[in-house]
């Protein structure tokens, strides 16, 4: 039950960044201070699309066993998606101290990688 709980908060969370990533870059490009080139709109739409396959990917293995050996790949691809890119958003919210957002998507980022570390090394049984 703990990685089904897991598995459709981490959909949620990425596919809400998926879906602002792909529909509003001017908007996001602008709140960051970013320049606006029609090449940086263009990333930020592809990562959305990233993101929002691997929301999708995430919500449809949310029924799956995970943990330990089962579903490992998925196991490990969460893990890393979260633990690197946590550690991206927190060197950049140290960079930029006043952008309170970073420092939000930080702390989530490393909660869901301590959670998919807790289940990627553990037995299914041990995460009840």
């Amino acid at each position: 039950m703990y990685s089904k709980t897991l598995m459709t908060a981490s959909a949620a969370m990425l596919a809400i960044i998926g879906i602002c990533f792909i529909f509003i870059p001017g908007e996001l490009i602008a709140f960051l201070k970013l320049p606006d080139e029609i090449y940086l709109q263009v990333i930020f739409q592809l990562t959305g699309a990233l993101y929002l396959g691997f929301a999708i990917l995430n919500y449809m293995a949310r029924g799956n066993i995970i943990g330990g050996v089962y579903s490992r790949p998925l196991a490990l691809a969460n893990f890393t998606n979260f633990f690197v890119g946590g550690m991206a958003l927190i060197k950049s919210a140290f960079r930029s101290p006043d952008l309170l957002a970073l420092w939000i998507l930080s702390l989530f980022y490393l909660v869901f990688a301590i959670l998919f570390g807790l289940v990627l090394f553990r037995h299914p049984k041990q995460n009840k």
